[in-house]
């Protein structure tokens, strides 16, 4: 039996939260990837784990459009491995990650490994140089047979649906130029997609190494494939452990360190941060009210992280040319984990590169 505080210590130390330095090369979230979601994301997850992300450049990081769509920044000498790691495992697979576009492919006897490759073919001629996504899809429309496209009212448009077109942009080579917005694609210099990811980027593999103990439900979740494709893909070199009464997998070699994981510091993580996207979601929030208020359809705010629990939730807010941070506690904070968290707020000022004016407990 292992005890939840146990899990959530070491996800602390096996994503480095509790790190103060570190570099690109070494950081643990690069192997599956950082959310670069909202001005708190990928790079706020790497300055949190002790990166100094001033220094990055666009020759360290790049930015893909790769897990259930969304963007990720990886480390740049990294991409073919990624490109390998991200792929649907199967046309099953494929058709659950692109949602209801897997219906007229299916109804015109289009195999939607095929029409991914397919897409990604007219991805890569149209990009010959940095587009605007809009531009990309207009094309795309013009060139693309129906069973690929529809009718979208907010734009009073027809374009391609847009997971495939996500989920295109990889094996098409294309990456997203940083900060732009609407997104910029352009050519990846020197592509070349590896022949298979090796253990470090394999996604279950992963998942397992910085968000497990875990079952291949959590997996399937994570990446929005079949249960049954992360199970015929699960490791051959895990041990069984329970977690509030469910049987859960973790990698072998990670044992002792959840045995003697312990967990340290504060952190304002962002909403998006690796640490919250696990899928055992009552692990890290038992209280179903707390999980409504970190989890909300639309809006999340970040999570307060403290000693290796979740104590609360943290929304910034600007005033002028300042920031302020709103931190709602889930329970009466010490003193000293109050001070840590005006600590760290003044953290994310500085990488935000604004004057702190306030934090704000909610009492």
């Amino acid at each position: 039996m292992v005890d939840p505080r146990q899990v959530m210590n070491f996800r602390v130390q096996a994503q480095q939260l509790d790190r103060v330095e570190g570099t690109l090369g070494d950081t643990a979230v690069l192997d599956i990837g950082a959310q670069e979601t909202g001005p708190d994301g990928g790079r706020w997850a790497l300055a949190i784990r002790g990166v100094d992300v001033a220094a990055l450049s666009v020759a360290d990081v790049i930015l893909l459009w790769t897990v259930r769509g969304a963007p990720h920044l990886y480390r740049r000498a990294d991409v073919g491995k990624v490109a390998a790691a991200v792929e649907p495992f199967s046309d099953a697979d494929a058709g659950k990650r692109i949602y209801d576009a897997a219906k007229p492919l299916k109804a015109a006897g289009i195999g939607i490994l095929a029409a991914l490759d397919e897409v990604a073919a007219q991805m890569r001629a149209i990009v010959t140089e940095p587009m605007v996504k809009g531009d990309v899809s207009g094309r795309l429309a013009e060139v693309m047979p129906e069973p690929y496209l529809r009718s979208c009212r907010p734009c009073d448009a027809t374009h391609l649906y847009e997971m495939p077109f996500r989920l295109a942009a990889v094996r098409a080579g294309l990456e997203l130029r940083l900060d732009t917005s609407p997104p910029i694609l352009q050519r990846i210099a020197k592509f070349e997609k590896a022949a298979a990811p090796g253990d470090r980027f394999d996604l279950v593999r992963t998942y397992l190494r910085l968000l497990g103990p875990a079952t291949p439900r959590h997996v399937a979740d994570y990446l929005d494939a079949p249960v049954k494709e992360v199970k015929a893909r699960w490791p051959a070199d895990v041990i069984e452990v329970t977690v509030g009464g469910e049987a859960r997998s973790l990698l072998a070699a990670d044992q002792p360190a959840l045995e003697s994981a312990e967990a340290n510091g504060t952190r304002l993580l962002g909403p998006f941060d690796l640490f919250l996207q696990a899928r055992d979601r009552a692990t890290l929030v038992p209280d179903p009210a707390h999980a409504k208020e970190l989890w909300p359809v639309l809006g999340r705010p970040g999570a307060v992280l403290a000693d290796g629990a979740l104590v609360g939730t943290w929304r910034p807010r600007r005033s002028g040319r300042t920031l302020k941070v709103a931190v709602q506690p889930w329970q009466k904070l010490p003193a000293t984990t109050r001070d840590n968290i005006v600590e760290q707020a003044e953290r994310l000022a500085a990488y935000r590169a604004v004057p702190l004016g306030d934090v704000e407990f909610t009492t």
